[in-house]
Protein backbone atom coordinates (compact mmCIF):
# COMPACT_ATOMS: atom_id res chain seq x y z
CA UNK A 1 0.00 0.00 0.00
CA UNK A 2 1.23 3.52 -0.74
CA UNK A 3 2.35 5.80 2.05
CA UNK A 4 -0.74 8.00 1.93
CA UNK A 5 0.65 10.67 4.28
CA UNK A 6 3.75 11.10 2.10
CA UNK A 7 1.58 11.17 -1.03
CA UNK A 8 -0.62 13.92 0.41
CA UNK A 9 2.40 15.99 1.47
CA UNK A 10 3.98 15.67 -1.96
CA UNK A 11 0.73 16.46 -3.78
CA UNK A 12 0.11 19.54 -1.64
CA UNK A 13 3.55 20.95 -2.49
CA UNK A 14 3.10 20.09 -6.17
CA UNK A 15 -0.34 21.68 -6.32
CA UNK A 16 0.91 24.83 -4.59
CA UNK A 17 3.48 25.33 -7.34
CA UNK A 18 0.92 24.60 -10.06
CA UNK A 19 -1.44 27.18 -8.61
CA UNK A 20 1.31 29.84 -8.72
CA UNK A 21 2.73 29.00 -12.16
CA UNK A 22 3.14 32.66 -13.15
CA UNK A 23 3.53 34.24 -9.72
CA UNK A 24 7.15 33.63 -8.78
CA UNK A 25 7.09 35.95 -5.77
CA UNK A 26 4.22 34.08 -4.14
CA UNK A 27 5.69 30.70 -5.07
CA UNK A 28 9.09 31.63 -3.65
CA UNK A 29 7.67 32.99 -0.41
CA UNK A 30 5.13 30.24 0.19
CA UNK A 31 6.73 27.04 -1.08
CA UNK A 32 7.81 24.52 1.53
CA UNK A 33 9.70 21.38 0.54
CA UNK A 34 7.96 18.11 1.40
CA UNK A 35 10.25 16.27 3.82
CA UNK A 36 8.64 12.86 4.44
CA UNK A 37 10.62 10.43 6.55
CA UNK A 38 9.63 7.63 4.17
CA UNK A 39 8.89 8.04 0.46
CA UNK A 40 9.07 5.90 -2.64
CA UNK A 41 8.19 7.98 -5.72
CA UNK A 42 7.30 4.94 -7.86
CA UNK A 43 4.96 3.48 -5.23
CA UNK A 44 3.71 6.60 -3.44
CA UNK A 45 3.31 8.88 -6.45
CA UNK A 46 3.49 7.21 -9.85
CA UNK A 47 1.33 4.20 -8.93
CA UNK A 48 -1.20 6.50 -7.24
CA UNK A 49 -1.67 8.77 -10.26
CA UNK A 50 -1.59 5.71 -12.56
CA UNK A 51 -4.45 3.84 -10.93
CA UNK A 52 -7.15 3.45 -13.61
CA UNK A 53 -5.42 6.16 -15.66
CA UNK A 54 -5.37 5.33 -19.38
CA UNK A 55 -3.93 8.69 -20.45
CA UNK A 56 -0.65 8.45 -22.32
CA UNK A 57 2.36 8.65 -20.03
CA UNK A 58 5.00 7.84 -22.67
CA UNK A 59 4.81 8.40 -26.43
CA UNK A 60 7.80 7.27 -28.51
CA UNK A 61 8.16 7.92 -32.26
CA UNK A 62 10.97 6.14 -34.10
CA UNK A 63 13.01 7.40 -37.02
CA UNK A 64 11.10 5.09 -39.41
CA UNK A 65 7.77 6.58 -38.36
CA UNK A 66 6.64 3.71 -36.16
CA UNK A 67 5.39 4.69 -32.72
CA UNK A 68 4.16 3.34 -29.43
CA UNK A 69 2.10 4.81 -26.60
CA UNK A 70 2.05 3.60 -23.02
CA UNK A 71 -0.56 4.69 -20.48
CA UNK A 72 0.14 5.50 -16.87
CA UNK A 73 -1.81 2.40 -15.84
CA UNK A 74 0.14 0.16 -18.22
CA UNK A 75 3.56 1.42 -17.04
CA UNK A 76 2.52 0.96 -13.42
CA UNK A 77 1.53 -2.67 -14.03
CA UNK A 78 4.51 -3.41 -16.25
CA UNK A 79 6.99 -1.98 -13.76
CA UNK A 80 5.42 -4.22 -11.08
CA UNK A 81 6.03 -7.17 -13.37
CA UNK A 82 9.65 -6.18 -14.06
CA UNK A 83 10.28 -5.57 -10.35
CA UNK A 84 8.93 -9.03 -9.48
CA UNK A 85 11.15 -10.59 -12.14
CA UNK A 86 14.25 -8.67 -11.03
CA UNK A 87 13.61 -9.81 -7.47
CA UNK A 88 13.62 -13.39 -8.80
CA UNK A 89 17.03 -12.66 -10.35
CA UNK A 90 18.31 -11.82 -6.89
CA UNK A 91 17.98 -8.02 -6.85
CA UNK A 92 17.53 -6.72 -3.29
CA UNK A 93 17.43 -3.28 -1.69
CA UNK A 94 20.75 -1.48 -2.08
CA UNK A 95 21.96 -3.45 -5.11
CA UNK A 96 23.51 -1.28 -7.82
CA UNK A 97 22.05 -1.62 -11.33
CA UNK A 98 23.83 -0.05 -14.28
CA UNK A 99 21.21 0.76 -16.93
CA UNK A 100 22.53 1.43 -20.43
CA UNK A 101 19.49 1.70 -22.68
CA UNK A 102 18.27 4.09 -25.36
CA UNK A 103 14.99 5.99 -25.39
CA UNK A 104 12.92 2.80 -25.27
CA UNK A 105 10.07 1.77 -22.98
CA UNK A 106 12.30 -0.67 -21.06
CA UNK A 107 14.28 2.31 -19.76
CA UNK A 108 11.23 3.73 -17.97
CA UNK A 109 10.02 0.29 -16.87
CA UNK A 110 13.40 -0.46 -15.31
CA UNK A 111 13.64 2.92 -13.56
CA UNK A 112 10.24 2.45 -11.89
CA UNK A 113 10.93 -1.20 -11.07
CA UNK A 114 14.31 -0.44 -9.47
CA UNK A 115 12.73 2.28 -7.30
CA UNK A 116 10.07 -0.16 -6.12
CA UNK A 117 12.79 -2.64 -5.15
CA UNK A 118 14.86 0.09 -3.44
CA UNK A 119 17.75 -0.82 -5.73
CA UNK A 120 20.20 1.89 -6.76
CA UNK A 121 20.24 3.03 -10.40
CA UNK A 122 23.48 3.92 -12.17
CA UNK A 123 22.32 5.43 -15.49
CA UNK A 124 24.80 5.17 -18.37
CA UNK A 125 24.67 6.44 -21.93
CA UNK A 126 24.99 3.83 -24.71
CA UNK A 127 27.84 5.95 -26.08
CA UNK A 128 30.17 4.64 -23.36
CA UNK A 129 32.94 2.24 -24.25
CA UNK A 130 34.64 -0.56 -22.27
CA UNK A 131 37.10 1.76 -20.47
CA UNK A 132 34.33 3.99 -19.12
CA UNK A 133 32.19 0.98 -18.25
CA UNK A 134 34.98 -0.65 -16.29
CA UNK A 135 35.36 2.55 -14.23
CA UNK A 136 31.63 2.77 -13.58
CA UNK A 137 31.26 -0.85 -12.60
CA UNK A 138 34.28 -0.78 -10.29
CA UNK A 139 33.66 2.58 -8.60
CA UNK A 140 29.89 2.18 -8.61
CA UNK A 141 29.96 -1.29 -7.06
CA UNK A 142 27.60 -2.55 -9.78
CA UNK A 143 25.91 -5.93 -9.27
CA UNK A 144 23.62 -5.92 -12.34
CA UNK A 145 23.80 -4.43 -15.83
CA UNK A 146 20.80 -3.98 -18.14
CA UNK A 147 21.87 -3.17 -21.71
CA UNK A 148 20.73 -3.21 -25.33
CA UNK A 149 21.50 -6.29 -27.39
CA UNK A 150 23.81 -4.30 -29.67
CA UNK A 151 25.95 -3.22 -26.71
CA UNK A 152 26.67 -6.65 -25.24
CA UNK A 153 30.13 -6.85 -26.78
CA UNK A 154 31.26 -3.75 -24.86
CA UNK A 155 31.20 -5.83 -21.68
CA UNK A 156 33.40 -8.65 -23.01
CA UNK A 157 36.48 -7.00 -21.56
CA UNK A 158 34.85 -5.61 -18.43
CA UNK A 159 35.60 -7.97 -15.53
CA UNK A 160 33.33 -8.51 -12.56
CA UNK A 161 30.78 -10.84 -11.02
CA UNK A 162 27.80 -8.72 -12.03
CA UNK A 163 24.67 -10.28 -13.56
CA UNK A 164 24.20 -9.38 -17.24
CA UNK A 165 20.70 -8.68 -18.58
CA UNK A 166 20.11 -8.01 -22.28
CA UNK A 167 17.19 -6.08 -23.80
CA UNK A 168 16.12 -6.50 -27.42
CA UNK A 169 16.12 -8.99 -30.23
CA UNK A 170 18.77 -11.66 -29.64
CA UNK A 171 17.33 -14.21 -32.06
CA UNK A 172 16.37 -16.35 -29.10
CA UNK A 173 20.02 -16.53 -28.00
CA UNK A 174 20.90 -13.92 -25.37
CA UNK A 175 24.51 -15.14 -25.34
CA UNK A 176 26.66 -16.97 -22.83
CA UNK A 177 26.34 -15.42 -19.41
CA UNK A 178 23.43 -13.16 -20.40
CA UNK A 179 19.82 -13.27 -19.22
CA UNK A 180 17.04 -12.07 -21.53
CA UNK A 181 14.85 -9.22 -20.25
CA UNK A 182 11.97 -10.84 -22.16
CA UNK A 183 11.67 -13.41 -19.36
CA UNK A 184 9.92 -10.73 -17.30
CA UNK A 185 6.86 -11.33 -19.51
CA UNK A 186 6.18 -14.57 -17.61
CA UNK A 187 5.89 -12.94 -14.19
CA UNK A 188 2.73 -11.56 -12.52
CA UNK A 189 1.83 -7.89 -12.89
CA UNK A 190 1.78 -7.38 -9.15
CA UNK A 191 4.38 -6.34 -6.63
CA UNK A 192 4.65 -6.16 -2.86
CA UNK A 193 7.48 -4.09 -1.32
CA UNK A 194 9.58 -5.95 1.24
CA UNK A 195 10.09 -2.95 3.48
CA UNK A 196 9.74 0.81 3.84
CA UNK A 197 11.75 3.25 1.71
CA UNK A 198 13.51 5.82 3.85
CA UNK A 199 13.89 9.30 2.42
CA UNK A 200 17.68 9.21 2.69
CA UNK A 201 18.06 5.76 1.11
CA UNK A 202 20.23 6.00 -2.03
CA UNK A 203 18.33 5.95 -5.34
CA UNK A 204 20.74 7.08 -8.06
CA UNK A 205 24.49 7.20 -8.61
CA UNK A 206 25.39 9.55 -11.46
CA UNK A 207 28.80 9.94 -13.02
CA UNK A 208 29.28 13.58 -14.00
CA UNK A 209 30.27 14.47 -17.55
CA UNK A 210 33.89 15.23 -16.62
CA UNK A 211 34.38 18.57 -18.42
CA UNK A 212 37.20 19.65 -16.10
CA UNK A 213 38.28 16.51 -14.22
CA UNK A 214 37.70 12.80 -13.74
CA UNK A 215 33.95 12.13 -13.52
CA UNK A 216 32.60 12.45 -9.98
CA UNK A 217 30.09 9.97 -8.57
CA UNK A 218 27.01 11.91 -7.41
CA UNK A 219 24.63 10.20 -4.99
CA UNK A 220 20.92 11.09 -4.94
CA UNK A 221 18.29 9.79 -2.57
CA UNK A 222 14.64 8.81 -2.84
CA UNK A 223 13.69 12.45 -2.27
CA UNK A 224 16.56 14.57 -3.63
CA UNK A 225 15.72 13.92 -7.29
CA UNK A 226 12.07 12.75 -7.31
CA UNK A 227 10.89 15.48 -4.91
CA UNK A 228 13.66 17.91 -5.81
CA UNK A 229 12.46 18.12 -9.39
CA UNK A 230 9.33 19.93 -8.28
CA UNK A 231 11.51 23.00 -8.88
CA UNK A 232 12.28 21.76 -12.40
CA UNK A 233 8.58 21.17 -13.07
CA UNK A 234 7.88 24.73 -11.95
CA UNK A 235 10.63 26.21 -14.13
CA UNK A 236 9.49 24.39 -17.28
CA UNK A 237 5.92 25.49 -16.59
CA UNK A 238 4.45 22.00 -16.82
CA UNK A 239 0.88 21.22 -15.87
CA UNK A 240 -1.37 18.13 -16.01
CA UNK A 241 -2.17 17.01 -19.55
CA UNK A 242 0.86 18.66 -21.16
CA UNK A 243 2.92 16.88 -23.81
CA UNK A 244 6.56 17.46 -22.98
CA UNK A 245 9.51 16.93 -25.33
CA UNK A 246 13.00 16.97 -23.87
CA UNK A 247 15.97 16.26 -26.11
CA UNK A 248 18.51 14.50 -23.95
CA UNK A 249 20.53 11.34 -24.14
CA UNK A 250 19.61 8.60 -21.67
CA UNK A 251 22.26 8.13 -19.01
CA UNK A 252 22.66 11.78 -18.14
CA UNK A 253 21.03 13.68 -15.29
CA UNK A 254 19.04 15.96 -17.62
CA UNK A 255 17.22 12.90 -18.91
CA UNK A 256 15.96 12.15 -15.40
CA UNK A 257 15.15 15.84 -14.94
CA UNK A 258 12.85 16.23 -17.91
CA UNK A 259 12.07 12.75 -19.22
CA UNK A 260 11.08 11.22 -15.92
CA UNK A 261 10.56 13.22 -12.75
CA UNK A 262 9.48 16.73 -13.81
CA UNK A 263 6.82 15.68 -16.38
CA UNK A 264 5.38 12.85 -14.31
CA UNK A 265 5.38 15.05 -11.21
CA UNK A 266 3.03 17.24 -13.27
CA UNK A 267 1.08 14.27 -14.69
CA UNK A 268 2.19 15.23 -18.21
CA UNK A 269 3.01 13.01 -21.19
CA UNK A 270 6.67 12.33 -22.00
CA UNK A 271 7.15 12.55 -25.79
CA UNK A 272 10.28 11.16 -27.42
CA UNK A 273 11.37 11.34 -31.06
CA UNK A 274 14.23 8.95 -31.76
CA UNK A 275 16.29 9.95 -34.77
CA UNK A 276 19.48 8.63 -36.33
CA UNK A 277 20.52 12.09 -37.53
CA UNK A 278 19.15 15.42 -36.33
CA UNK A 279 16.71 16.92 -38.81
CA UNK A 280 15.12 20.15 -37.59
CA UNK A 281 12.29 20.06 -40.16
CA UNK A 282 11.34 16.47 -39.28
CA UNK A 283 11.51 17.26 -35.57
CA UNK A 284 9.12 20.20 -35.96
CA UNK A 285 6.73 18.03 -38.00
CA UNK A 286 6.65 15.46 -35.20
CA UNK A 287 6.14 18.19 -32.60
CA UNK A 288 3.12 19.42 -34.53
CA UNK A 289 1.71 15.91 -34.94
CA UNK A 290 2.18 15.00 -31.26
CA UNK A 291 0.83 18.30 -29.97
CA UNK A 292 3.93 19.19 -27.98
CA UNK A 293 3.11 21.92 -25.46
CA UNK A 294 6.50 22.24 -23.75
CA UNK A 295 9.96 21.80 -25.21
CA UNK A 296 13.39 21.56 -23.58
CA UNK A 297 16.66 21.26 -25.48
CA UNK A 298 20.35 21.91 -24.83
CA UNK A 299 21.95 24.98 -26.45
CA UNK A 300 23.61 22.78 -29.10
CA UNK A 301 20.18 21.69 -30.37
CA UNK A 302 18.79 25.23 -30.18
CA UNK A 303 21.73 26.46 -32.26
CA UNK A 304 20.99 23.82 -34.90
CA UNK A 305 17.29 24.65 -34.86
CA UNK A 306 17.79 28.35 -35.58
CA UNK A 307 19.69 27.45 -38.74
CA UNK A 308 16.45 25.92 -40.08
CA UNK A 309 13.17 27.56 -41.06
CA UNK A 310 11.48 27.78 -37.66
CA UNK A 311 8.22 28.89 -39.24
CA UNK A 312 7.70 25.28 -40.38
CA UNK A 313 6.37 24.60 -36.87
CA UNK A 314 2.68 25.42 -37.20
CA UNK A 315 1.82 25.20 -33.49
CA UNK A 316 4.75 26.32 -31.34
CA UNK A 317 4.96 24.99 -27.77
CA UNK A 318 3.57 27.12 -24.96
CA UNK A 319 6.82 26.71 -23.00
CA UNK A 320 10.37 26.58 -24.36
CA UNK A 321 13.43 26.18 -22.16
CA UNK A 322 17.12 25.39 -22.41
CA UNK A 323 19.55 23.89 -19.91
CA UNK A 324 22.90 22.14 -19.75
CA UNK A 325 24.91 25.18 -20.76
CA UNK A 326 23.87 28.86 -20.86
CA UNK A 327 21.73 29.99 -23.78
CA UNK A 328 23.16 32.56 -26.13
CA UNK A 329 20.99 35.69 -26.71
CA UNK A 330 20.96 35.04 -30.45
CA UNK A 331 18.92 31.86 -29.87
CA UNK A 332 16.33 33.67 -27.77
CA UNK A 333 15.92 36.42 -30.36
CA UNK A 334 15.47 34.14 -33.37
CA UNK A 335 13.07 31.71 -31.68
CA UNK A 336 11.02 34.61 -30.33
CA UNK A 337 10.74 36.14 -33.78
CA UNK A 338 9.60 32.87 -35.40
CA UNK A 339 7.50 31.23 -32.68
CA UNK A 340 6.40 34.14 -30.53
CA UNK A 341 7.76 32.20 -27.55
CA UNK A 342 10.58 33.25 -25.23
CA UNK A 343 13.15 30.52 -24.66
CA UNK A 344 13.88 30.57 -20.95
CA UNK A 345 17.24 29.59 -19.53
CA UNK A 346 17.66 27.56 -16.36
CA UNK A 347 20.50 26.43 -14.14
CA UNK A 348 21.11 23.25 -12.22
CA UNK A 349 23.68 20.50 -12.07
CA UNK A 350 23.89 16.74 -11.81
CA UNK A 351 24.30 17.52 -8.12
CA UNK A 352 20.96 19.31 -7.82
CA UNK A 353 17.63 20.03 -9.43
CA UNK A 354 16.77 23.38 -11.04
CA UNK A 355 18.09 26.07 -8.69
CA UNK A 356 17.97 29.24 -10.80
CA UNK A 357 15.74 30.02 -13.75
CA UNK A 358 13.75 32.34 -15.92
CA UNK A 359 10.24 31.32 -14.92
CA UNK A 360 6.91 31.50 -16.77
CA UNK A 361 5.30 34.91 -16.78
CA UNK A 362 8.53 36.73 -15.93
CA UNK A 363 10.41 39.02 -18.34
CA UNK A 364 13.68 37.56 -19.58
CA UNK A 365 16.87 39.59 -19.65
CA UNK A 366 18.97 38.07 -22.46
CA UNK A 367 22.06 36.39 -21.08
CA UNK A 368 20.66 36.06 -17.56
CA UNK A 369 19.86 32.71 -15.95
CA UNK A 370 17.14 34.42 -13.94
CA UNK A 371 16.19 34.23 -10.28
CA UNK A 372 16.47 31.60 -7.54
CA UNK A 373 13.87 28.83 -7.73
CA UNK A 374 11.31 28.20 -5.01
CA UNK A 375 13.04 26.18 -2.30
CA UNK A 376 16.55 27.50 -3.07
CA UNK A 377 18.42 30.36 -1.42
CA UNK A 378 21.29 31.42 -3.67
CA UNK A 379 24.32 33.41 -2.53
CA UNK A 380 27.31 34.66 -4.52
CA UNK A 381 30.50 34.33 -2.50
CA UNK A 382 33.77 36.05 -3.31
CA UNK A 383 36.24 33.22 -4.13
CA UNK A 384 39.00 34.93 -2.14
CA UNK A 385 37.28 36.37 0.94
CA UNK A 386 34.31 34.01 1.10
CA UNK A 387 32.04 36.98 1.73
CA UNK A 388 28.78 37.71 -0.14
CA UNK A 389 29.41 39.71 -3.31
CA UNK A 390 27.68 40.90 -6.48
CA UNK A 391 30.04 38.67 -8.43
CA UNK A 392 31.34 35.37 -7.14
CA UNK A 393 30.86 31.64 -6.87
CA UNK A 394 27.23 30.54 -7.11
CA UNK A 395 26.45 28.89 -3.77
CA UNK A 396 23.34 27.29 -2.30
CA UNK A 397 22.47 28.16 1.28
CA UNK A 398 22.15 25.01 3.40
CA UNK A 399 20.03 26.58 6.14
CA UNK A 400 17.74 24.85 5.56
CA UNK A 401 19.18 22.38 3.09
CA UNK A 402 17.12 22.21 -0.14
CA UNK A 403 15.60 18.80 -0.78
CA UNK A 404 16.78 18.96 -4.39
CA UNK A 405 20.47 18.68 -3.49
CA UNK A 406 22.61 15.55 -3.67
CA UNK A 407 23.51 13.54 -0.58
CA UNK A 408 27.16 13.95 -1.58
CA UNK A 409 29.93 12.48 -3.70
CA UNK A 410 29.77 8.74 -3.17
CA UNK A 411 32.90 7.33 -1.58
CA UNK A 412 34.54 10.75 -1.32
CA UNK A 413 33.80 12.27 2.07
CA UNK A 414 36.66 14.76 1.70
CA UNK A 415 35.33 16.24 -1.55
CA UNK A 416 31.78 16.30 -0.16
CA UNK A 417 32.94 18.20 2.93
CA UNK A 418 34.85 20.64 0.73
CA UNK A 419 31.86 21.59 -1.44
CA UNK A 420 29.51 21.75 1.58
CA UNK A 421 31.82 23.84 3.76
CA UNK A 422 30.69 26.96 5.60
CA UNK A 423 26.97 26.29 5.39
CA UNK A 424 26.85 26.47 1.58
CA UNK A 425 26.99 24.07 -1.33
CA UNK A 426 29.61 25.48 -3.67
CA UNK A 427 28.75 24.87 -7.32
CA UNK A 428 32.12 25.78 -8.82
CA UNK A 429 30.37 28.21 -11.18
CA UNK A 430 30.90 31.97 -11.23
CA UNK A 431 28.01 34.40 -11.67
CA UNK A 432 27.03 38.02 -11.20
CA UNK A 433 23.88 39.50 -9.71
CA UNK A 434 22.18 42.66 -11.00
CA UNK A 435 20.11 45.17 -9.05
CA UNK A 436 16.95 43.15 -9.68
CA UNK A 437 18.48 39.99 -8.23
CA UNK A 438 18.91 38.25 -11.59
CA UNK A 439 21.96 36.04 -11.87
CA UNK A 440 24.12 35.88 -15.00
CA UNK A 441 26.48 32.99 -15.62
CA UNK A 442 30.11 33.97 -16.16
CA UNK A 443 31.75 30.57 -16.34
CA UNK A 444 33.22 27.68 -14.43
CA UNK A 445 35.69 28.88 -11.84
CA UNK A 446 38.27 26.86 -13.79
CA UNK A 447 37.35 28.62 -17.06
CA UNK A 448 37.37 32.32 -16.08
CA UNK A 449 40.78 33.89 -16.67
CA UNK A 450 42.58 37.22 -16.66
CA UNK A 451 44.07 39.03 -19.65
CA UNK A 452 46.06 42.23 -18.98
CA UNK A 453 44.60 42.03 -15.43
CA UNK A 454 41.02 42.13 -16.79
CA UNK A 455 38.70 39.26 -15.92
CA UNK A 456 37.46 37.42 -19.02
CA UNK A 457 34.28 35.35 -19.17
CA UNK A 458 34.59 32.76 -21.96
CA UNK A 459 30.80 32.51 -22.20
CA UNK A 460 30.45 36.23 -22.95
CA UNK A 461 32.97 36.05 -25.78
CA UNK A 462 31.48 32.85 -27.15
CA UNK A 463 28.04 34.45 -27.19
CA UNK A 464 29.44 37.41 -29.12
CA UNK A 465 30.98 35.07 -31.70
CA UNK A 466 27.73 33.14 -32.13
CA UNK A 467 26.02 36.34 -33.20
CA UNK A 468 27.93 36.05 -36.48
CA UNK A 469 26.43 33.82 -39.15
CA UNK A 470 29.77 32.13 -39.81
CA UNK A 471 29.98 30.55 -36.36
CA UNK A 472 28.20 27.33 -35.47
CA UNK A 473 30.07 26.65 -32.22
CA UNK A 474 32.88 28.33 -30.31
CA UNK A 475 35.00 27.83 -27.22
CA UNK A 476 37.26 30.52 -25.75
CA UNK A 477 40.30 29.75 -23.59
CA UNK A 478 43.39 31.71 -22.47
CA UNK A 479 46.48 31.62 -24.69
CA UNK A 480 49.91 32.50 -23.26
CA UNK A 481 51.16 35.98 -24.27
CA UNK A 482 54.49 37.61 -23.49
CA UNK A 483 53.00 41.05 -22.86
CA UNK A 484 49.52 40.38 -21.43
CA UNK A 485 50.34 36.99 -19.83
CA UNK A 486 47.17 35.63 -21.45
CA UNK A 487 44.89 36.64 -24.32
CA UNK A 488 41.50 35.28 -25.45
CA UNK A 489 41.74 32.57 -28.06
CA UNK A 490 38.72 31.07 -29.82
CA UNK A 491 38.37 27.58 -31.25
CA UNK A 492 35.63 27.79 -33.86
CA UNK A 493 33.41 25.35 -35.74
CA UNK A 494 32.12 27.11 -38.83
CA UNK A 495 28.55 27.10 -40.08
CA UNK A 496 27.68 25.44 -43.37
CA UNK A 497 28.90 27.45 -46.33
CA UNK A 498 31.93 28.96 -44.60
CA UNK A 499 35.49 27.77 -45.13
CA UNK A 500 38.40 28.07 -42.70
CA UNK A 501 41.10 30.41 -43.90
CA UNK A 502 42.48 33.93 -43.67
CA UNK A 503 39.39 35.59 -45.17
CA UNK A 504 37.06 34.06 -42.58
CA UNK A 505 39.54 34.85 -39.82
CA UNK A 506 39.67 38.47 -40.97
CA UNK A 507 35.86 38.64 -40.90
CA UNK A 508 35.62 37.24 -37.38
CA UNK A 509 38.38 39.43 -35.98
CA UNK A 510 36.54 42.44 -37.40
CA UNK A 511 33.31 41.22 -35.78
CA UNK A 512 35.13 40.81 -32.46
CA UNK A 513 36.44 44.40 -32.62
CA UNK A 514 32.97 45.69 -33.45
CA UNK A 515 31.05 44.02 -30.62
CA UNK A 516 33.54 43.58 -27.78
CA UNK A 517 35.39 46.02 -25.54
CA UNK A 518 39.08 46.35 -26.51
CA UNK A 519 40.32 44.31 -23.54
CA UNK A 520 37.91 41.45 -24.36
CA UNK A 521 38.39 41.13 -28.09
CA UNK A 522 39.80 37.98 -29.59
CA UNK A 523 43.51 37.86 -30.27
CA UNK A 524 43.77 34.38 -31.78
CA UNK A 525 41.48 32.06 -33.70
CA UNK A 526 41.75 28.42 -34.70
CA UNK A 527 39.28 26.45 -36.81
CA UNK A 528 38.52 22.83 -36.13
CA UNK A 529 36.29 20.41 -34.20
CA UNK A 530 35.75 20.87 -30.49
CA UNK A 531 36.58 18.10 -28.00
CA UNK A 532 33.43 17.09 -26.11
CA UNK A 533 32.28 14.76 -23.41
CA UNK A 534 29.95 11.94 -24.39
CA UNK A 535 27.10 14.14 -23.12
CA UNK A 536 28.02 16.81 -25.70
CA UNK A 537 29.59 19.39 -23.39
CA UNK A 538 32.75 21.12 -24.58
CA UNK A 539 35.88 19.93 -22.77
CA UNK A 540 37.58 23.29 -22.34
CA UNK A 541 40.21 21.67 -20.17
CA UNK A 542 41.61 19.89 -23.24
CA UNK A 543 41.69 23.15 -25.19
CA UNK A 544 43.35 25.00 -22.29
CA UNK A 545 46.00 22.33 -21.92
CA UNK A 546 46.67 22.15 -25.66
CA UNK A 547 46.86 25.95 -25.89
CA UNK A 548 49.18 26.27 -22.91
CA UNK A 549 51.50 23.67 -24.42
CA UNK A 550 51.35 25.17 -27.91
CA UNK A 551 48.48 24.55 -30.28
CA UNK A 552 47.41 20.99 -30.78
CA UNK A 553 48.60 19.45 -34.02
CA UNK A 554 45.14 19.23 -35.54
CA UNK A 555 44.66 22.98 -35.12
CA UNK A 556 48.14 24.29 -35.84
CA UNK A 557 47.76 24.93 -39.55
CA UNK A 558 44.59 26.95 -39.06
CA UNK A 559 45.68 29.34 -36.32
CA UNK A 560 45.38 33.07 -36.97
CA UNK A 561 46.51 36.07 -34.92
CA UNK A 562 44.60 39.30 -34.75
CA UNK A 563 47.58 41.56 -35.46
CA UNK A 564 47.84 40.00 -38.93
CA UNK A 565 44.35 41.24 -39.82
CA UNK A 566 43.98 44.59 -38.10
CA UNK A 567 42.89 47.39 -40.34
CA UNK A 568 43.16 50.21 -37.80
Amino acid sequence: MPNSAATREFRAARDFLLSHREDLEAAYEGFVWPRPAQFNWALDWFDVIAEGNERTALHIVEDDGSEERHSFARLSARSDQVATWLRAQGVVAGDRILVMLGNQVELWETALAAMKLRAVLTPATPQLGPVDLRDRIERGGVSYVIVRAEDRAKFDGVPGTYTRIVVGDTGGKPGAGWVSYDRADWYPESFEPDGPTHADDPLMLYFTSGTTSRPKLVEHTHVSYPVGHLSTMYWIGLKPGDVHLNISSPGWAKHAWSNLFAPWNAEATVFVHNYARFDATRLMAEMDRAGVTSFCAPPTVWRMLIQADLTRLRTPPREAVGAGEPLNPEVIEQVGAAWGVTVRDGYGQTEMSLGIGNFPGRPVVPGSMGLPAPGFRVTLLDPVTGEPADEGEICIDLSPRPVGLMAGYHGDAERTAEVMAGGHYRTGDIGSRDAGGRITYIGRSDDVFKASDYKISPFELESALLEHEAVAEAAVVPAPDEVRLAVPKAYIVLAEGWEPGPDTARTLFAHSRAVLAPYKRLRRIEFGPLPKTVSGKIRRIELREATAAGSAAEYREQQYREQQYRED
